[in-house]
């Protein structure tokens, strides 16, 4: 039974980075607001990081802070464990250690459980507690919020997005600039906008993380990020940007997750993560920066777009609060669990086959990188036929050649993933074609 007179709800931080440090900002800088909202307080009482030397730039005083992450676990303050320390072992470690302890945990780590979460999840609900993730996609957008309780009556459609703020701004000032990937990715970096090994964001990793556990939510599909095919954006060349506004489009990265349903109303799952081509008129079009947008389509709502800064200290920390405000009202009322961390009870949540290559059609632009010299063209386009890949364009621009080859560009009418990826890789296969050529998925339903 709940207390008759609300108690104070400690919370300690695992992990005083970036995040952290807001954390911390947006706790003492909004106390007001937050106590006004919960009808008592929300106070942090404890931080563990290994860096104890670096000034934060926040008030510590009446906050014990050491490097003891697993005393912090077992401090009879602290009811909810805020995990920031990201990464795999050692996160998942404390997470269940926290369970282990009787503590609630919010956490940012999609990385950590779109591999780890079934094991949370259940961890969490054998002890009765509750796994708030808010911040692990998309930021300060409440998105899973939505999807778990504002869209819950709906059978989920589909669900896509910009996912992924460092690739939006890399592509965005591509588009610009007319400057190369390498160019735009360093400034990126100066600027804080891609971190120092951007690997996870430019090959879509990171992206493929936060689709797992969108996918979870909206459909009750159990699958983690390695199965998503994921294509980042590493290929992608001023040329590209230049012949997508030409026809209309604008280039992204999507995460793209759709259900199926066969004529036995079986569901399968299509998802994939890559760069595409949509509509310059579309919403997700006008994306822009470091920005991230999430479009959810339901039978009953119809589409929803959520849209704000899918990253930072600040509205990351906005999200991780809002978790811990969520958890520390059912402390409150002396229970847990009330909504189930991917909206649909575990039991209900199990793998369901991936939508096969022949079943998904779309158009495609394709680009090759050619020898310039007769007959080249005939044999690309023949390869495309033989896979019954039909050809609305072809353009072949006379660019400076690289180890005498030029691009050769195919827009296609629609056809099966499998008849573009087989006609694509024998077209590698070609000594007149120098590989890997470049797929770009059209999304014209945006």
């Amino acid at each position: 039974m709940a207390d008759s007179k609300p108690r104070k709800i400690g919370v300690g931080l695992l992990g005083f980075g970036t995040i952290g440090t807001g954390v911390v900002k947006v706790l003492q800088e909004n106390a007001d607001v937050i106590s006004q909202r919960l009808g008592f307080p929300l106070e942090l009482v404890r931080i563990a990081d290994l860096d104890l030397e670096t000034d934060r730039g926040v008030n510590l005083d009446g906050v014990r802070f050491d490097a003891d992450a697993s005393a912090l676990i077992a401090d009879p303050e602290v009811d909810i464990v805020v995990e920031l320390i990201g990464g795999y072992d050692v996160a998942r470690r404390f997470i269940l250690e926290s369970i282990a302890a009787d503590k609630h945990v919010v956490s940012a780590n999609k990385a950590l459980l779109a591999l780890h979460g079934k094991e949370i999840f259940k961890a969490a609900r054998a002890a009765n507690l509750d796994v708030g993730f808010e911040a692990a996609v998309a930021g300060g957008i409440p998105i899973l919020r939505s999807l778990r309780e504002g869209l819950a009556a709906n059978h989920i459609e589909r669900v896509l997005g910009i996912l992924n703020g460092t690739t939006n701004y890399v592509l965005t000032e591509m588009e610009r600039t007319e400057e190369a990937f390498e160019i735009v990715l360093k400034r990126a970096q100066e600027l804080g906008y891609a971190e120092a090994d951007p690997t996870f964001d430019v090959e879509g990793v990171d992206a493929a993380h936060k689709l797992a556990l969108l996918v979870g939510m909206a459909f009750g599909a159990e699958l983690t990020y390695e199965d998503i095919p994921t294509q980042g954006i590493l290929q992608m060349t001023p040329l590209d940007f230049e012949l997508a506004a030409e026809f209309g489009f604008r280039i992204k990265l999507l995460g793209i997750a759709k259900c199926h349903s066969d004529e036995h109303g079986h569901e399968a799952i299509e998802a994939h993560v890559g760069p595409a081509m949509v509509p310059v008129r579309s919403l997700l079009a006008n994306v822009d920066g470091a920005m991230n947008a999430v479009e959810v389509k339901g039978d009953a709502v119809g589409p929803t777009l959520y849209y704000g800064a899918g990253a930072g200290e600040m509205p990351t920390a906005s999200a991780v609060v809002a978790d811990l405000m969520e958890i520390a009202r059912e402390i409150q009322r002396g229970g847990a669990g009330a909504v189930a961390p991917l909206s649909y009870l575990p039991e209900e949540i199990k793998p369901k086959p991936m939508v096969s290559a022949d079943r998904i059609v779309h158009r495609a632009y394709l680009r090759f990188s050619a020898l310039d010299e007769p007959g080249v063209l005939s044999k690309i386009t023949g390869v495309l036929g033989e896979f019954g890949v039909g050809i609305e364009s072809v353009i072949q621009r006379q660019t400076e050649m690289d180890h005498g080859r030029v691009p050769v560009i195919v827009l296609t009418h629609p056809a099966t993933e499998e008849a573009l990826r087989s006609a694509m890789k024998k077209i590698d296969s070609l000594e007149c074609v120098g590989g890997p050529s470049v797929e770009i998925r059209i999304e014209e339903e945006i």
